[in-house]
């Protein structure tokens, strides 16, 4: 069975119509989400519907539940007080997100579970216990194995930090090479090297808002337990002119994210 997971869209419709147009390629038999589906991005509204019509099933981002609940981004800024001007934007952003989606879109938001379960397939935003705390790209195996090991599955993969890997937790059996990550320009597979497989943690990188230096979007393809990282090129310069259209404040922060493909500050 082969499995796609599609993470942290944004809002960039751009970016989502050429991943679906790869993904008619890919043709994967089933689909999913995870999530930060709407906000920073000129097309939110677009984007939810859509994925509904699409019948996607997903997992609700951080994004996604500061949406349909304030709350829960008060709370995380309140542990980063220096940060305070940085949580003020997105405040800012989300309020006009919010306003544009309305009550039913906001209702189906809500409604996203944490974690999906399919075969050998364990998906969450970010970790189990939150959809706003995840382990860097930089994380060692032993982290990623604590995080992810409770979810009981050969597989895990998660999105939130726009930086997609590929990784086998496993530990070598004595005098057996090390597992490796073998690059290349469309893909990133994973080869297991003299070792069984154990655990396979993988982010699938984001639709949207990259942060690796690679402006095109990312998602994931599970192939018979294998994941690969698909690289989609789209139009940034077409995203970024809907972007100064759609009345989004901030937006020009969100199209330096755009231009770079790296963290910015507003």
């Amino acid at each position: 069975m082969r499995i796609a997971i599609v993470s942290d869209i944004h809002g960039n419709r751009t970016a989502f119509e050429a991943v679906l147009a790869d993904l008619r390629d890919a043709s994967p038999d089933l689909i999913l989400h995870g999530g930060d589906l709407a906000d920073n991005g000129s097309s939110p509204v677009e984007i939810i519907d859509q994925i509904r019509d699409l019948g996607w099933q997903g997992v609700v981002g951080n994004t996604d539940q500061m949406l349909f609940s304030p709350a829960t981004l008060a709370e995380f800024a309140s542990q980063s007080p220096q940060l305070k001007t940085l949580f003020a934007t997105i405040e800012e952003m989300a309020a006009h997100t919010r306003a544009a989606l309305g009550d039913d879109r906001l209702h189906y938001l809500r409604s996203l579970p944490t974690i999906q379960i399919r075969g050998p397939l364990a998906l969450v935003h970010a970790s189990p216990p939150s959809p706003w705390r995840a382990p860097a790209h930089t994380a060692g195996d032993d982290e990623l194995e604590s995080v992810y090991a409770p979810l009981g599955q050969p597989v895990n993969v998660y999105g939130h930090i726009h930086y997609s890997f590929v990784r086998n937790t496993a530990k070598p059996a004595k005098g057996a090479a090390a597992p490796s990550v073998q690059l290349s320009d469309n893909a990133a597979a994973l080869r297991f090297a003299g070792s069984s497989l154990k655990r396979i943690v993988a982010n699938s990188g984001s639709v949207s808002l990259s942060y690796d230096g690679d402006p095109r979007a990312s998602y994931l393809l599970l192939h018979e337990s294998t994941p690969t990282i698909r690289r989609v090129e789209y139009s940034v310069d077409k995203e970024l002119k809907a972007l100064s259209q759609c009345g989004l404040p901030h937006a020009d922060w969100i199209a330096k994210i755009l231009s770079t493909a790296s963290p910015q500050m507003p």
